[in-house]
């Protein structure tokens, strides 16, 4: 049976396990310098939380809109960026919003480039996420979304942090190609971080990542980055799926 979540206006797990991936910034930036490359013009970030990738995406003053679903992760996305100058603006944005065309008219077809990372996975009808992730882009705009991957992984972490399902790279891209868009590149990242997150989540039974686990494999980084090299990207902890609409 598919597990059911409540929202939750404040959600302390997630908080806590972004507050454990800040102490790991060599694995923020890999994961910016992966999934930014083909992301130009006017980008928005769903889901921005407390802003690990956003700021390196700023720091770079890369033109970047914010969001998130929860108000407290907007008000300190404000706090901590407001005064950076390629921040266009953050907005409160609900992927699945009931009435998303009329909610979020002004923003369809604005984009260029639109990224989700470890967000899809935390929505029940993920079609309809991608569906509407997709009205947000300008045609030619790319979408670029990472997931868990390995539903054989999903674990106390996964259930704590609400995630409804892990992917792999079949499921991932029946969403994009159910929504027309065209796929470019589809990949895994992170192969070290299966160990990692086995360990944590299926024999320690964490329900939030340790940071001392994190600064840890924030040290592995750089052997991480080779062995991704070596295997191709054909196996890792996240999948990603890049397309365009067209």
């Amino acid at each position: 049976m598919e597990n059911e979540f409540s929202f939750k206006h404040v959600d302390l797990e997630g908080m806590q396990t972004l507050e454990a991936v800040s102490a790991a910034p060599r694995l923020n930036n890999w994961m910016y310098q992966t999934i930014s490359g083909n992301l130009d013009g006017r980008v928005l970030e769903i889901g921005s939380g407390i802003g690990n990738i956003s700021a390196q995406f700023l720091k770079d003053k890369r033109k970047l809109v914010l969001s998130d679903i929860r108000d407290n992760y907007c008000a300190f996305l404000k706090a901590r960026f407001e005064s950076e100058e390629s921040l266009e603006e953050i907005i409160k944005l609900d992927l699945v919003h009931p009435e998303f065309d009329q909610k979020y008219a002004n923003l369809l077809g604005t984009f260029d480039g639109l990224f989700a990372l470890n967000v899809v996975e935390h929505i029940k009808d993920d079609v309809l996420a991608i569906a509407n992730a997709k009205k947000l882009l300008r045609t030619g705009g790319r979408l670029v979304i990472l997931v868990p991957a390995y539903q054989a992984l999903y674990n106390s972490l996964d259930k704590a942090l609400e995630h409804y399902r892990r992917y792999n790279k079949t499921s991932l891209s029946v969403l994009f190609e159910t929504n027309d868009l065209k796929i470019e590149r589809k990949y895994h990242f992170n192969f070290m971080g299966i160990f990692g997150w086995f360990v944590s989540g299926k024999l320690q039974k964490n329900e939030t990542l340790p940071t001392g686990q994190m600064k840890l494999f924030n040290s592995l980084v750089p052997a991480s980055k080779i062995i991704d090299k070596i295997t191709l990207n054909s196996i890792g902890l996240s999948v990603v799926v890049e397309g365009l609409k067209v």
